[in-house]
């Protein structure tokens, strides 16, 4: 077989820790039955953060048990809330009654972006707020810029002194056209007018699933927000105060999008339930080009692939376009599907780098910038491959699931940032497969 290099991304080094969490998982099961979807962990963060905007106690349920979600509860914490994690019910108790300081810890702050979340509640119910650069994967650049508009249109100082932001000030409301329609940056704008003196409007606003989620967990605790989304535009009117609430998160699209693409590359018969189908429409419609049968009912999707699949072309967008969340995952998918697919990644310039490990693993994939060629169907074979980034884990997977013999999966924990016994489930649906922690092997 012949792989393609078009300008192949160089593999990013990697250090692993002293212990490292590794999969394995043997190749050539066919999975089939169905899977229960938890909650959005691109919903969680941002109300989980929104709890800081009132003293009062919210109880938040269908909150996935994964590694951001803990973070984002240690660094509440670290502010003096009182938490109460159930995980194993999925509830999340959370009174912010005795907030002790503004300012996020480096250690908490760079270990995952969802770390500056926490800016709007504190600037709009404190007057200050501080955090360090956030981390998160390492897929391109993501810049803070939108959430720093909006803050400084809404009256604050913002600061950004050695790879630290800080914004102080009294806010109030504005008229604020974002460059581009950032999830977070909306999240963050619309938790700081919350409570900012009169009117504000944001038009060019993200219209993500996640984001009607965050603004339907605010109205419960108060807030006025009037949402058009076909016009991408949110009016708020500033309240004094918010009070607290229970609030049930909505499931994970993300997720139910990486079962539903492990079903179809294994040639299987998978069903994920509890479900919102129109938050899957672009990735539906894409497997049903792509030759797979795909049924859906109230709450549920089901796929099954009975015939070879064929290629399709994949152009990432802002919702309700294709997801960049699943573009590594759907990449994996086309290594199966008969001809030439093109997936060009338009949200995230640095998103390619799992190519090398799916080259590793006998598929013909190429990169050129942020676009990929795709000649299918490959032959894959199992290997040891590394997790770069929590899509990326994901993508080699799904290519682990269809490849022959046994694949080894290095930085497994990147995933566990996501994913919720993500191989557990596999394996109940028919999947051969074992999570572990080694002692750390060489790089």
């Amino acid at each position: 077989m012949t792989v393609s290099l078009i300008d192949a991304p160089a593999r990013p080094p990697v250090e692993p820790p002293v212990r490292e969490r590794v999969y394995t998982i043997r190749g050539g099961a066919r999975l089939c039955g169905a899977v229960q979807i938890g909650g959005a962990k691109n919903a969680a963060l941002p109300i989980l953060a929104a709890t800081l905007l009132t003293a009062d106690t919210c109880v938040i349920e269908n909150v996935p048990d994964i590694a951001d979600i803990r973070v984002m509860l240690d660094l509440l914490r670290h502010m003096g809330a009182d938490v109460v994690h159930e995980p194993a019910l999925g509830r999340v108790a959370i009174t912010c009654a005795d907030i002790r300081t503004r300012t996020t810890p480096d250690a908490l702050a760079e270990r995952f972006r969802g770390s500056f979340l926490v800016m709007g509640p504190l600037l709009a119910r404190f007057g200050q707020a501080s955090t360090a650069r956030p981390g998160g994967c390492n897929i391109g650049s993501r810049p803070v810029d939108v959430h720093s508009k909006g803050f400084r249109a809404l009256g604050a100082e913002v600061a950004n002194v050695d790879h630290r932001f800080a914004a102080s000030g009294r806010l109030k409301g504005a008229n604020i056209l974002l460059d581009v329609p950032s999830h977070t940056g909306t999240e963050n704008i619309i938790m700081a007018a919350v409570l900012a003196d009169g009117l504000t409007v944001i038009e060019n606003a993200s219209i993500e699933p996640e984001v009607l989620d965050l603004v339907d967990f605010l109205r419960s605790l108060g807030a006025r927000i009037a949402w058009t989304p076909t016009a991408r535009q949110l009016a708020i009117q500033g309240v004094p105060r918010l009070h607290g609430t229970v609030f049930r998160l909505m499931p994970d699209r993300l997720e139910a999008g990486t079962y539903l693409l492990a079903g179809a590359i294994t040639r299987g018969d998978v069903t994920v339930e509890r479900v919102v189908p129109d938050h899957l429409r672009s990735v539906i419609a894409k497997l049903v080009e792509a030759g797979a049968q795909v049924d859906e009912a109230e709450h549920s999707v089901r796929v099954v692939v009975d015939r070879p699949l064929t290629a399709v072309d994949v152009h990432t967008y802002f919702y309700p376009g294709f997801p960049t969340d699943l573009q590594q995952p759907f990449t994996a998918l086309l290594t199966q599907a008969h001809g030439e697919s093109i997936v060009q990644e338009t949200v995230f310039e640095a998103r390619m780098t799992y190519a090398y490990e799916l080259q590793r693993m006998g598929a013909d994939v190429g990169v050129k910038g942020a676009t990929a060629v795709v000649n299918g169907p490959s032959r894959l074979h199992g290997t040891t491959v590394t997790a770069h980034d929590l899509r990326a884990g994901a993508a080699v997977m799904l290519a682990a699931l269809a490849a022959e013999g046994d694949t080894l999966i290095r930085a497994a924990h990147t995933v566990e940032r996501g994913y919720n016994r993500l191989i557990d489930n596999l394996c109940a649906l028919g999947a051969v497969g074992s999570a572990d922690w080694l002692e750390a092997l060489p790089a």
